[in-house]
């Protein structure tokens, strides 16, 4: 039973802390697309690791996550407005390249598929 509250939280955090990144930050520097993609929230509330994913250039990704660790405070006293706990976790921002991974992979395989079609040809 405490899994499954578990990964309720972790949905709701989710999506609260995706809504404050993309309707409440108002930094002119986060100019590129930002997603959301994992939440862990310890069993006793107390911390939150949020997996974010960038799409953009490289510099562009470094800017975005200073500003997205920088306002860490102030995404977790939004979420304690937005969610009811007992506790508003300690959110840390993280970032995740699981996505472009899979792209790149994507990419692979096609280009394999590609070379077959050719050869067999």
């Amino acid at each position: 039973m405490a899994k499954y509250r578990g990964g309720r939280i972790n949905e709701e955090v989710k999506k609260s802390v995706s809504n404050i990144i993309q309707n409440e930050i108002k930094d002119p520097r986060i100019n590129t697309l930002i997603s959301v993609t994992k939440v862990d929230v310890t069993n006793d509330l107390k911390y939150a690791k949020v997996f974010v994913s960038i799409l953009g250039k490289e510099e562009e990704k470094k800017l975005t996550m200073e500003v997205l660790k920088k306002s860490a405070g102030f995404i977790r006293r939004e979420l304690a407005h937005e969610v009811k706990l007992r506790v508003t976790p300690e959110v840390s921002i993280h970032l995740d390249n699981s996505i472009e991974e899979g792209m790149h992979i994507d990419a692979l395989i096609e280009k394999i598929k590609e070379n077959n079609k050719d050869d067999n040809e």
